[in-house]
């Protein structure tokens, strides 16, 4: 599936792949599950190691759905976001896990992970293993302000990391070019693989008879915006005299004082809060998608709006402007509840421009962002951290 010449399988040989992450919800977990699912599909043994104290009833019914396909087995851990002295104990732990699954490849996936993840893989060789130590930021600490002192210290750390690492996975331009100015231009080779969807996902999706005028779906935290999706909202009641019907799904440490907020606001009556479903079951619950982030990579998010031929609202920041293309003039500057809502306007009042820009942007992101397209490109990454094209490994487990 990955494609000839970049073939992840080679006759008998079954490499062990083994992903390692933190937080197992959004983009992240995405991307995990669509790599597993096709590195499994063409013959690879793989087995997850993640955090087991983040993730709700949604999330634990996506590991009950792909823990069948994991030949070397689901593993989770306790792991802190920030920096504590329980991280100890968590990599002690995480060390003894991935030495016994005997991996070809250590996968790694935001800060933590990719941590975690190739300090292990080079303790490991001290045993006599030859696994390949990848690194996918995610955006991760590459959201830090260059200016600040976390972002002096993690971009310090990043830089150190570098020496246990044999390729880098960017899931964007944007995010390669925020590694070089942050940190510094890689000295390791790298591959983008911008996230991808599936043939399925590019099905429309009906809208409910009763949906709303908008929606939020994502992390209830201030970088994903929850906070200027309300203001927005407040302002476009305050011009019109008129609330619109608002949507908020997802799950996250600050949904309370967002609720909080939004009664703050007057928008209790007319904004309704739902913890995180599937996104394609969400869209057909409201007109107009709206992501306010602050910051992003590559959202999977926005590929999945656009998919399923929803009209949407963004934030001109991270990989978005490269899913746009032709149609970024019309993105938000991050921050402003005044711009989003001028253009969460825009879109509510002309519903047929809306649709027309809507799938003049589904046609567009279709031949550019696969979830093949995405596994190939992957693929050639992990030949690159080895030398060479096939990735061996005679055992089975």
């Amino acid at each position: 599936m990955v494609g000839a010449g970049d073939a992840l399988v080679d006759g008998a040989n079954r490499p062990r792949i083994v992903h390692c992450f933190r937080s197992p919800v959004g983009g992240i977990f995405r991307h995990v599950r669509d790599l597993v699912e096709m590195q499994v599909a063409d013959g690879a043994l793989v087995g997850i190691v993640c955090d087991s104290s983040t993730g709700g009833a949604h999330e634990e019914a996506l590991f009950r759905a792909i823990e069948p396909q994991l030949a070397l087995g689901l593993h989770r851990v306790p792991m802190r976001r920030q920096i504590s002295p329980s991280d100890l104990t968590a990599f002690l732990r995480l060390y003894r896990q991935m030495k016994a699954l005997r991996p070809d490849i250590i996968h790694t996936h935001g800060a933590k992970g990719g941590a975690y993840g190739r300090v292990i893989g080079a303790l490991l060789r001290l045993t006599g293993s030859s696994a390949a130590r990848l690194y996918c930021p995610h955006g991760g600490s590459l959201h830090y302000d260059v200016a600040s002192r976390s972002g002096k210290v993690f971009f310090l750390l990043e830089r150190a990391l570098e020496r246990f690492t044999d390729a880098f996975v960017f899931v964007s331009a944007f995010e390669a070019e925020a590694f070089r100015a942050k940190v510094g231009t890689p000295r390791r080779p790298f591959v983008i693989a911008s996230n991808g969807i599936r043939d399925a996902e590019f099905v429309p999706v009906e809208t409910e008879a009763e949906a709303a005028d908008f929606l939020y779906i994502g992390m209830m935290r201030d970088l994903k915006g929850p906070d200027l999706f309300l203001a927005a909202l407040a302002r476009i009641r305050d011009e019109t005299g008129i609330a619109p019907r608002a949507l908020m799904v997802g799950d996250g440490p600050d949904t309370e004082r967002y609720q909080r907020q939004t009664a703050e606001l007057g928008l209790a009556a007319t904004t309704r809060f739902h913890a995180a479903m599937p996104a394609r079951k969400a869209f057909a619950m409201a007109r107009i998608v709206v992501v306010p982030s602050r910051a992003e990579s590559m959202p999977y998010i926005v590929l999945e709006a656009i998919g399923a031929d929803r009209p949407l609202v963004a934030t001109d920041v991270g990989g978005i402007p490269e899913i746009f293309a032709e149609q970024r003039t019309r993105l938000v500057p991050p921050g402003s509840a005044e711009a989003l809502a001028t253009e969460m306007r825009r879109l509510l009042d002309d519903p047929a421009t809306a649709e027309a820009e809507a799938a003049a942007l589904r046609e567009s992101i279709r031949p550019r962002f696969s979830v093949e397209a995405m596994a190939r490109n992957v693929t050639e990454a992990y030949g690159l951290a080895r030398g060479r094209k096939v990735l061996p490994r005679p055992e089975t487990p």
